[in-house]
């Protein structure tokens, strides 16, 4: 169960008792912020890609839509979204809980700067009904991401 490696995950870094387990549905942006008493733009949307054929997987601001032209110029390629069993057989997370921890080798990470925004944001823990509360710098250093990046739409 992904919750579990993600649990594993966070144990070794000493934050496992941090994961919140809800007893209603966290799978959407709008759902995890109504778990949570939280507003949807801070919750942390993992979205995951085809990249030249690789996975990848980017975090951005729950509040926020990815821009074509901006993930074009970034990528070189056109954005390609992952079908739900492509998501889980490659990210390592079903649709619902992806995150950027406990991933399978070779996806690569990035956080998207619309989360420079927070103080803390709320990324899934690999299930549909769990959360972790994050600084901004925590996620960096537990997403083991490669680099920020600008390719989501201006907040209207």
């Amino acid at each position: 169960m992904s919750i579990q490696r993600v649990r594993e995950f966070f144990r070794k870094k000493n934050i496992e008792e941090k994961i919140r387990e809800f007893d209603v549905s966290s799978a959407t942006v709008e759902l995890a912020a109504q778990a949570l008493g939280c507003g949807p733009e801070r919750i942390a949307k993992s979205l995951s890609f085809s990249v030249n054929g690789e996975p990848v997987l980017i975090v951005t601001a729950g509040d926020v839509k990815i821009d074509n032209p901006k993930y074009k110029a970034q990528f070189a390629a056109k954005a390609k979204m992952l079908s739900p069993q492509e998501t889980e057989d490659l990210i390592g997370h079903a649709v619902g809980g992806v995150c950027p921890f406990a991933l399978k080798p070779g996806v690569r990470v990035f956080l998207d700067v619309s989360l420079k925004r927070f103080e803390t944001v709320f990324p899934a823990c690999g299930s549909s009904n769990s959360a972790i509360e994050l600084s901004v710098k925590e996620l960096e250093e537990l997403s083991g991401y490669e680099a920020w990046v600008d390719v989501c739409k201006p907040k209207q």
